[in-house]
């Protein structure tokens, strides 16, 4: 790729396949192109310099620090968790919904044991500052998935994940908590972006905050 190649990189799974709708509305996609080149990690757009890649969530924060991509798509969640002063956020795009929650075992009071309370979880930071602000004492410990089994297994006492509809954490014996963060899709950029393309990340931020704001979605 060429320096004057603009990027937009999109985190892989449901925000791409609820990305791709706003920007086809956007103007950016075809249909066509996405279908046809369905198994590739890089599009080009109907915008003549503009491809998009697919990317995992936190290399897209790396590829936007290092300039490597203009315009990234990802969660809430990776923002608060890997995010820094270099990304900045510049447009809720409110798909992808889910919410960031405190769970455990159903009628368990965590706190009727002795401190501190084992905390399971691959949002180490996010945990870490929800506790804390609580003055609640806890080892945090990181797991990168099935957080369900970790108070089933006497591991961890709560955990701190993505709830969708709660029916896995129900049927593992499990209830929600406390609400840490409503999470939806972000369009994110560099802080410091070159003046030359300046007016092309405006625009599309633009393009899409209108497609936003007034729902125009060509397919779903």
């Amino acid at each position: 790729m060429n320096n004057q190649q603009f990027i937009i990189a999109i985190s892989k799974g449901r925000i791409l396949q609820e990305t791709i709708p706003l920007l086809v509305s956007a103007g950016i996609l075809s249909i066509e192109s996405i279908k046809k080149n369905s198994r590739t990690l890089i599009f080009d757009t109907l915008i003549k310099d503009i491809k998009v890649i697919i990317l995992r969530a936190k290399d897209i924060l790396t590829y936007i620090k290092l300039g490597a991509a203009d315009i990234g798509v990802i969660g809430k969640d990776i923002l608060l968790e890997y995010g820094s002063n270099e990304v900045l956020e510049t447009l809720d795009l409110k798909i992808s919904c889910c919410k960031l929650m405190t769970a455990g075992l159903k009628g368990k009071n965590i706190f009727n044991q002795q401190p501190p309370i084992r905390i399971a979880t691959k949002f180490v930071n996010i945990a870490k500052k929800y506790y804390t602000n609580k003055g609640i004492k806890v080892e945090i410990m990181k797991f990168n998935g099935a957080m369900e089994l970790t108070p089933l297994m006497n591991i961890a006492d709560e955990i701190v994940d993505i709830v969708n509809t709660g029916e896995t954490l129900r049927e593992n014996g499990m209830e929600t908590r406390d609400l840490i963060t409503e999470i939806s899709s972000r369009l994110v950029i560099k802080a410091y972006i070159k003046k030359y393309k300046y007016t092309k990340i405006y625009n599309i931020i633009e393009n899409l905050r209108s497609v936003v704001l007034k729902k125009k979605i060509i397919i779903k």
